[in-house]
């Protein structure tokens, strides 16, 4: 005869829920941070202004950064690559630590 398990023993205890949103949240992060450091390296290496794509990805990195525009008064790509720069920085540890706290919790 054969014994089966009551759906209670099927029942996850929200672990499950939890590790996704801490991987979303983890993948939100790292898309975020990937696209300011391609505004930065399309700013500093010169990119066509006027394609449609690099003038997505510029503005994209640019709302991105808003908060951290003119925090660093450097002249020419060092702008960028400071303010912007610290901006995915930020980003990066922050997002992280959302992550692991919804991970741990």
């Amino acid at each position: 005869m054969a014994t089966y398990r009551s759906p209670s023993g099927y029942t996850t205890t929200g672990v499950g829920p939890r590790l996704g949103l801490a991987r979303l949240v983890h993948l939100a992060t790292g898309l975020a941070v990937g696209l300011i450091v391609v505004a930065i390296v399309l700013r500093v290496v010169g990119a066509n202004a006027h394609a449609e794509i690099v003038r997505w990805l510029v503005d994209a990195g640019r709302w991105l950064t808003t908060p951290f525009h003119g925090l660093f008064s450097a002249h020419g790509d060092w702008h960028y690559i400071l303010n912007w720069g610290l901006a995915a920085l930020v980003y990066l540890v922050a997002g992280h630590m959302i992550a692991r706290a919804l991970a741990r919790a």
